[in-house]
């Protein structure tokens, strides 16, 4: 109310001063400043301001947590497919036996005749050379045929241990082998210097397999001073003592 009635009162002042001359004007004195006005309503929201520079980068934070408590075991996964089969191993050490079985029934008794007879025995009288092979062409036994007269060879038909024998005149220096396939078993020699007839023996046992050749063999270093007449003969021998499994 009083602030109406200042205002009124300094408007009326102001049109008396216009119509006064300018000593009068002088002498009126200025309406005290008006009080604040009440705070205004706040204003909208500006517009959004450019993006801002990167910042410097930050000190490095820690590179590894703190461990946590072990989980629980999970649930068991899938089979997988089986892998290649493995290199056979060494094998281990033999066992201890075992226990002994129990006696079989009894077997028939062994009938000789049906068991395996082979033997053989030959002489020399004029046989085709065959190498270093002693050839015995004279057949004087020949059991299963196993004998070559040709080729001066015994082939073994039935395996087991078998036993061989010779008896060859020589009129010189003579070494004689007996070779069981490829290989000198035994080597008898005799040094004739004398030049008159003698006789170069040997024998042995030896165990054969099916198959196996046997023969008698002449080194040719000697000059394989075989005799060879009407006067004695030699001979190569041999028989089977029992078979083999």
């Amino acid at each position: 109310m009083a602030s109406g009635f200042r205002m009124a009162a300094c408007a009326l002042a102001l049109i008396l001063a216009v119509a006064a001359p300018a000593s009068t004007q002088e002498s009126f004195c200025q309406a005290p400043n008006g009080q604040d006005g009440h705070p205004g309503v706040p204003g909208l929201n500006g517009r959004a301001g450019q993006k801002g520079d990167i910042g410097e980068t930050g000190p490095s934070g820690r590179s590894v947590g703190l461990r946590g408590p072990k989980g629980d075991p999970g649930e068991p996964g899938v089979p997988g497919i089986p892998g290649n089969k493995g290199y056979r191993g060494p094998d281990g050490p033999q066992g201890p036996p075992g226990e002994e079985g129990d006696q079989g029934p009894k077997g028939q008794v062994g009938n000789v005749m049906h068991q395996a007879r082979a033997a053989f025995s030959a002489s020399r009288q004029t046989p085709e050379p065959n190498g270093n092979v002693v050839v015995f062409d004279n057949i004087i036994t020949n059991q299963d045929n196993a004998y070559s007269g040709q080729r001066g060879v015994f082939t073994c038909k039935d395996p087991g241990y078998y036993y061989f024998s010779f008896q060859v005149v020589s009129s010189g220096n003579l070494c004689l082998s007996l070779v069981h396939q490829d290989t000198k078993v035994a080597t008898f020699c005799d040094d004739n210097s004398d030049g008159l007839p003698q006789v170069n023996s040997g024998s042995s046992v030896l165990k054969l397999a099916m198959g196996d050749a046997v023969w008698l063999e002449s080194n040719p270093g000697t000059g394989n001073k075989v005799y060879e007449g009407p006067d004695a003969d030699s001979v190569f021998s041999g028989f089977l003592l029992f078979p083999s499994v």
